[in-house]
């Protein structure tokens, strides 16, 4: 029981946080739907099997099963993540280009998982820290994997309150074109 109502607590808690910061992004629409699937059986039930209250029980599941069917289910219904973008070609796999709202909606995403892991420990350039630490193992399109990263490195400078800002003044608006 003590599994079931930490993994609810913590998802729900990321959800929250992340709509809301979705919504002072002005992405009302994704704020709400963010992450609705993490409350479907398969997801849910992988999340209180493997929930250790510090990290992502998907990375459990995967040291103890070698991959993680919650996560497969994940990240094929969620845009934000950048494996939905990989598409088969008879080249292989091909990395396809993000729309900007979905790169915003990983910010958010990533901002809000640093700040429910790390608790008190939290900081400004801990986004950025975990994005760099798997930074070789990330196949996203150049372009939208630039975008991510140059968002992750504002907040690290300029702080959380400034980045979204910055992302309503500056990058809703010009989209790909401030990496220019």
């Amino acid at each position: 029981m003590n599994k079931l109502y930490g993994h609810f607590k913590t998802i729900t808690k990321h959800k929250l946080l992340v709509t809301r910061l979705c919504m002072r992004c002005g992405l009302y629409k994704q704020g709400i739907l963010h992450d609705l699937s993490k409350y479907s059986w398969v997801e849910f039930h992988a999340g209180v099997k493997y929930f250790q209250g510090n990290r992502s029980p998907i990375d459990k599941e995967k040291e103890v099963l070698g991959y993680s069917l919650g996560w497969l289910h994940h990240k094929g219904r969620n845009r934000h993540h950048w494996e939905y973008w990989l598409d088969n070609s008879k080249d292989g796999i091909k990395p396809i280009r993000m729309p900007i709202c979905f790169i915003i909606e990983m910010f958010c995403d990533r901002v809000a998982a640093s700040k429910i892991y790390y608790k008190e420990a939290y900081s400004d350039d801990i986004p950025l820290q975990y994005f760099m630490n798997g930074y070789d193992y990330v196949i996203m399109e150049q372009a939208s994997k630039d975008l991510i990263q140059h968002l992750l490195t504002y907040l690290s400078q300029n702080g959380l309150d400034e980045t979204i800002r910055y992302i309503k003044d500056r990058v809703l608006k010009e989209g790909y074109a401030i990496l220019s």
